[in-house]
């Protein structure tokens, strides 16, 4: 199965766009909403964001490719991606149209984040493939309705809708749980990731904020005030990914945008995004996103 996911990021029928989603979550603002209606067949996204997302198909055909599975949606099925979980997406039929929220876990309120609460988010922690994402009949038809008066909520945005969004999002996530069996060994839940996201956040804002240069370890652990080798394991346990590879991530989604964003020739792009050369980020971007900076530029624009 790892050699089909490596095949399906490199594959020339592929042209990866990398989406760096430009909003950042934080207790001031902890959601981002977006309803697409009459989505049109592409290229595949590449993403990942530090809040849970819970997606749902209204109609038409969807794809998410994550790191050992592939998501194949009709309408009713819902989508589950973790905190910095890399994935893929792409819409697959014409006139597709779908709704999506990334929140983080205390959006959903002290309930859902506690103990006795855990269950609506249960479901992220587990393996992917075993993630509540194709209802039964009974349950599809309850996900669509409340999916439908999400996508409402947040595209007309009446007086109080961000309460409706938290609702609805609770509602959905209780319907595909309701008669879910979680693994018996799941992961570490998402409460316990999002309890210690803060005390990683101030290596992730010195990424972020100075995307040129390449922030070492050492530097990052002491921001965070923990050892280095403190810092390397709670920043896996946090993230699922090693701080190195996490910040080459972040490197490769800002080149991507400078790419799309800029005319600047690619040797200045690697600079700007913290790679010793052109061929650095030549090397780089063709494995992460399956294609070279040049042709990225080109099929995007």
């Amino acid at each position: 199965m790892k050699r089909a996911r490596e095949e399906a990021y490199i594959s020339p029928d592929w042209a990866i766009r990398a989406s760096s989603f430009d909003f950042r979550l934080s207790a001031a603002e902890p959601f981002v909403a977006r309803s697409i209606r009459g989505g049109q067949p592409g290229p595949p996204h590449a993403s990942v964001h530090d809040g849970l997302e819970l997606g749902v198909l209204l109609s038409g055909a969807v794809e998410q490719h994550y790191d050992d599975y592939l998501f194949v949606g009709r309408p009713g099925d819902a989508w589950l991606v973790s905190m910095w979980e890399p994935h893929l997406w792409r819409t697959t039929v014409p006139r597709t149209d779908q709704v999506a929220v990334v929140f983080l876990p205390e959006f959903l309120g002290d309930e859902a984040t506690s103990t006795r609460g855990s269950g609506l988010l249960r479901p992220f922690a587990s393996p992917t493939r075993e993630r509540p994402m194709h209802p039964d009949p009974e349950t599809r038809q309850v996900v669509l309705r409340v999916a439908r008066e999400l996508r409402d909520e947040v595209e007309q945005k009446p007086r109080g809708w961000e309460t409706a969004v938290r609702l609805a999002v609770g509602r959905i996530l209780f319907e595909l749980s309701r008669n879910w069996e979680a693994p018996s060994r799941p992961s570490a839940l998402p409460s316990s990731r999002a309890s210690g996201l803060a005390r990683i956040m101030p290596a992730l804002e010195a990424i972020h904020a100075r995307p040129a240069a390449r922030v070492g370890l050492e530097k990052a652990a002491a921001a965070c005030g923990l050892s280095a080798p403190h810092f390397s394991r709670v920043f896996r346990r946090i993230t699922g990914l090693s701080f190195a590879k996490f910040r080459l991530r972040a490197h490769l989604a800002y080149a991507a945008r400078l790419l799309l964003t800029t005319e600047l020739p690619t040797d200045a792009v690697a600079a700007q995004a913290g790679f010793v050369d052109g061929s650095h980020l030549h090397r780089n971007f063709v494995r992460q996103y399956g294609s070279t900076p040049g042709r990225y530029r080109k099929q995007a624009g």
